[in-house]
């Protein structure tokens, strides 16, 4: 798909209204495609619409917003039914909604892990409602937004890389199902991003977690979204923006023992700091 495709085009952005997914939608605006925006908070979805409309190619684009629950089967739905009314087809969906809860498993909540797992729900369900149109017409996209998490499994994160191995594992079986319907998948795994939920995460990370994190410097929203976007032209499955999140993929994957040596590392450091 390459940029000029995307006039007239419709996205459906889950999380739209902060963060990764208004600068996917902001992104996607720019280049000329309709974008619907889905978040929970009314207040913030106008004032992401209108963010978005200023990014707008031209006045004939549509900015739409919907606010809705896309953790719940039923909200998904309703979310899909209010995107396409009208008859206007989904050609992409990205899935970017969640909450990250770090803290040290031992203390952590079962609420918490609910929580984070909304993530993976908010994908699973949101394809189900979309992917059948895509499926019919044998053409469109899905995105869906896991993390470095979802193939590092760092300190403190037991319950976010829990949501996010699950979003990997989901999101493989998923392209695997519609590909012979000429429908694309993709996943992606930014690193630390400098948005609002940053910021509430990193008041609740155990010192371990920001040793180890510390390796992987944030990077602005709208780097994430150049990624998404360009990944998604290019028919890419696997997006990882950063060049050092993707030497620690690599180095995971190939030498898995220097992986673990490098976090303990970390993890120790951070331990004998506080006279542990």
């Amino acid at each position: 798909m390459s940029a000029v495709d995307w006039i007239g085009k419709h996205a459906v952005i889950t999380g739209g209204s902060s963060g990764i997914g208004l600068a996917t939608a902001e992104a996607l605006a720019s280049r000329g495609a309709d974008v619907t925006i889905v978040a929970r908070d009314v207040a913030r979805l106008e004032a992401a619409r209108e963010a978005v409309a200023a990014r707008a190619r031209s006045s004939a684009q549509r900015v739409a917003v919907v606010s809705g629950d896309v953790a719940s089967l039923e909200g998904a739905a309703k979310i899909v039914a209010q995107a396409t009314e009208g008859g206007r087809a989904i050609d992409l969906l990205v899935s970017c909604a969640g909450v990250i809860i770090p803290g040290y498993f031992e203390s952590m909540t079962p609420e918490s892990y609910e929580t984070c797992m909304d993530s993976w729900r908010g994908c699973v369900y949101m394809a189900r409602a979309a992917a059948p149109g895509m499926m019919e017409r044998r053409s469109g996209h899905v995105v869906n937004v896991s993390s470095v998490a979802g193939f590092m499994g760092i300190f403190g994160y037991t319950a976010y890389s829990s949501a996010k191995y699950a979003t990997m594992g989901y999101t493989e079986a998923l392209r695997s199902e519609l590909h012979p319907y000429g429908v694309g998948v993709s996943v992606v795994c930014p690193p630390d991003t400098d948005t609002p939920g940053l910021t509430f995460e990193k008041s609740l990370r155990p010192a371990e977690t920001d040793k180890v994190a510390g390796n992987i410097a944030a990077v602005p929203p709208s780097v994430v979204a150049e990624a998404i976007v360009r990944g998604v032209e290019r028919g890419r499955y696997l997006i990882v923006p950063g060049a050092l999140s993707k030497f620690y993929r690599v180095l995971k994957a190939n030498a898995l023992w220097l992986f673990f040596a490098i976090t303990d590392g970390d993890v120790a450091a951070a331990r004998k700091a506080r006279g542990l």
